[in-house]
């Protein structure tokens, strides 16, 4: 039946019928029911054998009601919550539990801001969801979930989600930090200390930065001289530049943005920009930030403002192959009268009158790296069974709905004028969400409402002191760039108390919840590097590398003597490879007699890396053509002399680059590779790579038996001191003198920072290789080869540290794949 607009009800014949009684007289309706009732009570009678007493295998089913286990827990959560309300509005102190503390803190959602546990470690607001399926970990001062309980398996499934469903993850440990000054000191701040720099880019690409229509990914450096060290990943946007001006969006009274009093900074020139950090390098980056600002403003004079948004904004990562048709379930856009309480609950029983934006998300419609704005209505309120009509929908009129949502230009910009002034204005409250038991409170109305039923009891809800909620929120999304076999992905940047509603919502509609451990094994499988573990230059790798070898010593110590494996270095020791470098030099460099090079291998303070990871291909071209008089063959497709346009930008892009390569021509440089079995070989986190021999690849290449002959091998008493610990604490290459050790010792030439992924469709190892190394290598293979019989892979030796056998595998350059820049992290 549908119901009119004055409450009468139709029939199906199209007749009315007449109104539904209010209250039903029980002793009439059972006179005038009295046949059926007999003849009811008669079959019964007769199947139970007028025996109506209950079975004694059945009789402790009818005192369930009195469920004691159950009434404890209702009476314990009856005092908490009398507890709860005594604090919340209470006169005097009140002593409560710690258990009812934590309680009423994690069930809470304010406004702004983390809650943390006693030792100050912050807590996600979706800490309790994961706590009760996850193991949780201490990370980066925050309680992250690390993957799902047990020896740290489900490759497969993970891989399978992936490929076939849809993944979500809980980033709200990367942390904005907000810039805000003219668009040129903006701009200068960002060449200073990013690579590849804004000004890299051509000039549609740099012009959709600017204008905030799209977002991009750099790596964040120092700015003190003489090395610039590498900090962390980064992904910088810019508010959108053509959007109605502060003046303009006080005087509408929106009640969005910020009441303070318009200052001088309202000209057309003033700009904002959000930079993203991961949290294990915040601290760092946040201030060297600040450093280039107060540089910036001693140089020119200009005020730049820079400060920190933790605790204010969010960001949800979903990927996968359903990841476009899990936002169109989810988010549907809000109309202009969507807000009005009243109209919410007099339309509750309305079906959704939304704009159909079935199309918005696909691949065709949003270009890689875009930037979507919108409101969107709450997702508790979206009907959520289509075969229930009593489903709570969304409440909305259809007066004037919003035009759709596309990429972020000068329409969207005036269409949602209040996205970009809450979440861009430091200064104006995020309106929070409306409390759960208020929205149960009006769907129980509304259902009894329609079946024409009153309650009296009914009682309007207790809620918090908040001054107001909303019930649609303001949200950004970012489209993931599409690299390689990576799957479709976005991000979604919203105020952090509205991540438990979003959160839920996407569980619900079968995503798949990911840790730590999960996503890095995705990363893995799409090729792309993993923060921190794939970035050996920055000090987040080395304290966190740091941290896990003294967890696995911890472990290691908990075995008995007889049963304890030997120790490994971890981190790898990358200074190892400048040995390597000498010797295919051919200097005359000598080895002592206890078998340890003199080469001068010098740590670089805490950070135990002294080199340069290569992850643009002007950085690298600029380190070959600054210590390499001949080509190394590290691009085969551009071998030929460089452009006067590389030349040019090289001259004016990287300064920084030059300088930070030129002070010492012993540093490393390396390239990140990824490593696939040649035959057989499953390489594992912290294998060295070693350069082979053109005997080595033959004899690999060509064996088929499973003996010693066709292996390449290093004794067993080799393999536990292949690396030796010093007594401060440094692992060193240990250089045979025998003969025997000599013949089947191989030089490493870099390490494997990512191991093989259980599941995946095309095994790959992620390791960084010293460039130049491998230039000499490529040179090699490629000699006295015809042109079209040479490979872009290098051959290389893989042997994980445990183990005595090579395998030989196929190193490919990521840098040549992508010809521009490995800055994407995931």
């Amino acid at each position: 039946m549908a119901t009119t607009a004055n409450g009468n009800s139709k029939k199906r014949d199209g007749g009315l019928s007449s109104l539904a009684p209010r209250k039903i007289n029980v002793q009439k309706f059972s006179e005038a029911r009295a046949p059926e009732l007999e003849s009811l009570h008669s079959i019964v009678s007769e199947r139970l054998n007028k025996d109506f007493r209950s079975k004694r295998n059945k009789r402790r089913r009818t005192n369930s009601y009195n469920n004691q286990p159950a009434k404890k827990r209702n009476i314990k959560r009856q005092k908490s919550q009398s507890l709860i309300g005594q604090v919340s509005g209470g006169d005097h102190e009140v002593k409560i539990t710690r258990r009812v503390k934590r309680r009423m803190e994690l069930k809470g959602n304010p406004e702004t801001g983390f809650c943390t546990s006693g030792d100050g470690t912050k807590r996600l607001r979706t800490h309790v969801w994961h706590a009760k399926r996850f193991t949780m970990t201490k990370l980066w001062g925050f309680h992250l979930p690390l993957g799902l309980h047990g020896r740290g398996r489900g490759s497969r499934d993970v891989l399978k989600q992936s490929r076939q469903g849809v993944l979500v993850h809980d980033a709200s440990y990367h942390i904005a930090v907000q810039l805000e000054g003219p668009e040129g000191s903006l701009l200068s701040i960002l060449n200073m200390l990013l690579e590849p720099s804004p000004s890299s880019h051509s000039k549609e690409v740099f012009d959709s930065i600017l204008t905030g229509g799209s977002y991009e990914n750099a790596m964040l450096y120092h700015v003190e001289p003489p090395v610039s060290q590498a900090i962390a990943p980064v992904t910088y946007m810019w508010r959108p530049s053509k959007i109605p001006k502060r003046r303009n969006e006080e005087k509408g009274g929106d009640g969005i943005g910020t009441d303070l009093p318009v200052s001088d900074k309202d000209h057309e020139d003033f700009r904002k920009l959000w930079v993203w950090i991961h949290a294990s390098s915040f601290s760092e980056g946040y201030a060297i930030l600040k450093v280039a600002c107060q540089k910036q403003m001693n140089e020119t004079g200009v005020s730049v403002d820079c400060f920190s948004l933790e605790g204010q904004l969010a960001k949800l990562e979903i990927f996968g192959s359903k990841a476009s048709h899990l936002l169109q379930k989810t988010l549907h856009p809000a109309t202009s009268t969507f807000e009005n309480p009243s109209i919410l609950r007099k339309c509750s029983m309305e079906k959704a009158e939304v704009k159909n934006v079935a199309d918005l998300y696909t691949e065709e419609n949003v270009s890689s790296g875009a930037i979507l704005a919108q409101f969107v209505i709450d997702p508790r309120l979206i009907l959520t069974s289509p075969h229930d009509d009593r489903t709570v929908s969304v409440e909305t009129i259809k007066t004037e709905p919003t035009e759709s949502v596309e990429t972020t230009t000068n329409t969207e910009a005036e269409t949602f004028p209040e996205v970009f002034n809450c979440l861009w204005d430091a200064n104006s409250e995020l309106t929070p969400p409306e409390e759960e038991n208020m929205l149960c409170w009006e769907k129980h109305q509304s259902r009894m409402d329609s079946l024409c039923l009153d309650d009296p009891a009914a009682e309007v809800p207790k809620v918090s002191s908040r001054p107001r909620s909303s019930r649609s929120c303001p949200l950004l999304l970012l489209k993931h760039k599409k690299l390689g076999n990576a799957p479709t992905g976005w991000s979604l940047i919203l105020p952090l108390s509205w991540i438990k509603v979003f959160w839920n919502a996407f569980v619900s509609k079968g995503a798949h919840a990911i840790g730590q451990r999960e996503k890095r094994w995705v990363s893995c499988d799409d090729g792309l590097p993993f923060f921190p573990s794939d970035f050996p230059d920055c000090k987040a790798y080395s304290s966190f590398t740091l941290s896990e070898a003294a967890d696995l010593e911890e472990k290691a110590q908990r075995r008995p003597p007889a049963i304890r494996p030997f120790r490994i270095p971890i981190p790898p020791p990358w200074n190892s490879i400048h040995v390597t470098r000498s010797i295919g030099e051919g200097s005359n460099q000598k080895f002592s007699s206890n078998g340890r090079s003199v080469v001068e291998i010098s740590s670089y303070g805490g950070n135990l890396f002294d080199g340069i990871v290569a992850r643009t291909s002007d950085s690298l071209t600029t380190f070959l053509q600054t210590f390499t008089s001949d080509n190394m063959l590290l691009f085969p497709h551009n071998t030929s002399k460089p452009s006067t346009d590389l030349m040019m930008t090289l001259q004016e892009d990287d300064k920084k680059v030059r300088a930070q390569i030129h002070q010492s021509s012993n540093k490393l440089c390396l390239v990140r590779v990824l490593l696939h079995a040649f035959k057989e070989g499953s390489f594992e986190e912290g294998a060295v790579v070693c350069a082979p021999t053109l005997a080595d690849i033959s004899l690999l290449k060509s064996s088929c038996s499973e003996g010693e002959d066709g292996r390449v091998t290093i004794p067993q008493s080799s393999v536990s001191s292949y690396f030796q610990e010093q007594p401060c604490g440094t692992w060193e290459l240990n250089v045979p003198e025998d003969t025997l050790t000599e013949q089947s010792h191989r030089w490493p030439i870099g390490f494997v920072t990512t191991g093989f992924v259980r599941g995946s469709k095309k095994p790959a190892a992620e390791a960084f290789c010293d460039a130049v190394l491998l230039g000499r290598l490529r040179d090699e293979q490629w000699r006295d080869k015809d042109v079209r019989r040479r490979k872009k892979q290098i051959y290389v030796l893989v042997r994980n540290l445990r183990s005595s056998a090579f395998r030989l595998a196929l190193a490919t350059i990521v840098l040549e794949q992508q010809d521009y820049c490995d800055v994407h992290c995931f």
